[in-house]
């Protein structure tokens, strides 16, 4: 049993980098954060808009990445947002350590089997996938590039705030 998680953790990992067949792209249902054996308590999403990160302890971008994710959970989250994000890491003391520094006000939760980030097929580290009120994936973002994220970031935030105005 142990050796066929290591084949489908193995499996995963290589679907990150090729863009398998599968992947989850702008339209698609993004599965649910329940769904996906993940490790840690998974907020309420349903009528939010959401912003799921892909992340792992190892990834120079994702350190990048937390305080503006931070910001913008701090900036949006009385309008909507939801803010999760998601670690790839197998080893707990590399993702605690992580989180740790980070102090992110957001979710943090980990993936430690690759079950949801397979379903994904997550393409690269970091992802973040935007996700409107209907559950449909709007916007997909590889990599981190700091300002020019930042502000695409935020201007499909708030295209996708504003698409319902009334209170989740």
């Amino acid at each position: 049993m142990r050796y066929l998680l290591k084949v489908f953790v193995g499996l995963a990992i290589v679907g990150w980098g090729t863009g398998a067949h599968g992947e989850i792209s702008v339209g698609d249902r993004f599965p649910p954060l329940q769904a996906g054996g993940l490790e840690g308590a998974a907020p309420e999403t349903k009528g939010h808009v959401l912003l799921v990160d892909f992340w792992a302890s190892w990834c120079e971008p994702c350190k990048e990445s937390f305080p503006a994710y931070s910001r913008l959970h701090s900036d949006y989250q009385s309008r909507g947002l939801v803010v999760v994000a998601v670690s790839v890491d197998e080893k707990e003391p590399a993702f605690s350590a992580f989180v740790k520094r980070q102090a992110p006000p957001f979710a943090t939760l980990r993936d430690s089997t690759h079950q949801l980030v397979g379903m994904i097929k997550v393409p690269a580290m970091p992802t973040c996938y935007l996700v409107g009120r209907d559950g449909t994936v709007r916007f997909v973002h590889r990599g981190f590039h700091g300002r020019e994220t930042d502000l695409e970031l935020r201007n499909e935030i708030n295209a996708l705030l504003a698409e319902n105005q009334s209170p989740p």
